[in-house]
């Protein structure tokens, strides 16, 4: 279902909590994911967020690719919250995020 390796989504969450230290970094790091990694991101802050329901995770996958005209890095740094959205995203939609970051310590 998700088509995303959870600790990339952990490392986003990780680098995003650095604000403007790891900026860079962040964007280089989402620019650097393919096509399906981004849009089950995309998706997965979706989720977090309450735009999509987790029952819904595919069709938010859907509309991520289908709005994409912006590049994703761009779209997704420039969201509220994108830390905790794709934190509350991932335990939503079942995966354990504390064992995540657990593995990336």
């Amino acid at each position: 279902m998700i088509e995303i390796s959870p600790s990339k989504v952990v490392q986003v969450i990780f680098l995003s909590r650095e604000e403007a230290a790891g900026e860079s970094e962040l964007w280089a790091f989402i620019d650097g994911m393919n096509s399906e990694e981004k849009a089950h991101l995309t998706a997965i802050a979706w989720v977090g967020r309450g735009a999509f329901e987790p029952e819904d995770y595919l069709e938010a996958v859907e509309t991520a690719f289908v709005q994409a005209t912006t590049p994703t890095a761009d779209y997704l740094l420039g969201m509220p919250h994108l830390g905790e959205n794709l934190e509350a995203g991932l335990e939503a939609l079942g995966v354990d995020v504390s064992g995540e970051e657990e593995d990336l310590l």
